[in-house]
């Protein structure tokens, strides 16, 4: 497993594609449940593409289309809607990989001064990969 703090002040951090081969390699792998050791056989542009897969190719979003309406009338701050109470309304698959995820996102935020990805750009990167 890759140790989370390795490309955090990459700059083109889910920015530049990673090698289509390379993921492609990666992603037949995972797929064939063996073990794949990212620091070795991959490089942090490809790892961040195959992330960007994997939550791509969820047969249901990290936020599932029922509770994306819901949501979204929380920041509208319509009453009776609160955010924790709809997050913790999830599938528990879906509000761990949510949870860690944003924990990630945090840190990668974190580093932008190096990697150039604001949390205004995490967000929008986040929402083509959450819902």
């Amino acid at each position: 497993m890759l140790p989370i703090s390795i490309g955090l002040n990459h700059k083109g951090l889910f920015r530049i594609c990673g090698s289509v081969t390379k993921i492609k390699a990666l992603k037949e792998k995972y797929d064939q449940g063996e073990e794949v050791d990212l620091v070795n056989e991959g490089d942090v542009n490809s790892i961040a593409s195959l992330l960007k897969l994997f939550l791509n190719e969820l047969p249901v979003a990290v936020i599932p289309d029922y509770l994306c309406a819901n949501i979204l009338a929380t920041f509208e701050d319509r009453p009776g809607c609160t955010l924790r109470r709809l997050l913790s309304s999830l599938p528990k698959a879906h509000y761990s990989l949510f949870h860690f995820l944003i924990r990630f996102l945090v840190k990668v935020a974190a580093h932008s001064d190096e990697n150039h990805m604001t949390m205004e750009n995490l967000a929008m990167w986040g929402l083509g990969c959450f819902l």
